[in-house]
């Protein structure tokens, strides 16, 4: 009996020093991969002038909704949010955890249950847009201007994230939104410890070969290369 405890103890023991270990690797390798910036002299162009905007915890990426490369309104229905004005410049992409982005509106509203399928590659995603009439730049908002052919790798990385019907338009998730101006969209992939919505985010910019960390997962990882 007391050689089973002893065994149970130092099992118990190993595995916390395990988690305790990788959470160490964790953070270092956070904290390492997000200070290396890639395509650190971008190509200057004034062609598309796009926008990164962050919450403090979550970064969308902010485009045009319409120029000669895309125009998102066609897919990005006025229709599906609560306002339905037409009158907007920029409409912004973000990508998450489905039960993340549905079910806790507010950070009191997180439940372990989510937060757990979240980081352990258990849930879906879902990408959240929202319409903008003008964005201003501060500490929070960063102005970028690329050229067409980069805005065009972007526009592709954006539509790859969102799943498809049979009818080829982007899968709307009704009766969801924190506002007037935003809507939900079945996404692709799945959210984990490794891949977060800033992970997204900062991939996105290297899709539009613009400044961005080797790999991040919060937000200060892709402005940190901006501020």
């Amino acid at each position: 009996m007391k050689k089973k405890l002893r065994q149970a103890l130092k099992f118990t023991g190993r595995f916390l020093l395990a988690i305790v270990a990788f959470l160490a690797v964790y953070v270092l390798a956070v904290l390492i991969c997000s200070h290396i910036t890639l395509n650190d002299e971008p190509e200057k162009s004034n062609e598309v002038t796009i926008f990164i905007n962050s919450n403090g915890v979550h970064t969308d990426i902010v485009v045009p909704v319409k120029n000669e490369v895309k125009d998102w309104s066609k897919e990005i229905l006025y229709a599906h949010t609560k306002s339905r004005d037409s009158i907007m410049k920029y409409v912004a992409f973000g990508w998450g955890d489905k039960g993340f982005y549905l079910d806790t509106p507010e950070w009191s509203d997180l439940k372990a249950s989510t937060a757990a399928k979240a980081a352990f590659y258990l849930g879906t995603s879902a990408m959240h847009t929202r319409y903008y009439s003008d964005l201003k730049e501060d500490d929070s908002c960063i102005k970028l201007t690329i050229s067409k052919k980069d805005y065009e790798s972007l526009v592709q990385y954006i539509n790859d994230s969102f799943q498809f019907g049979e009818d080829k338009k982007v899968l709307w998730i009704a009766n969801h939104s924190y506002g007037q101006y935003d809507a939900f969209y079945e996404g692709t992939g799945k959210y984990s410890l490794f891949y977060t919505c800033n992970t997204w985010a900062n991939n996105a910019l290297k899709a539009a070969n613009q400044k961005a960390a080797l790999w991040t997962v919060y937000e200060g990882g892709i402005f940190t290369h901006y501020r």
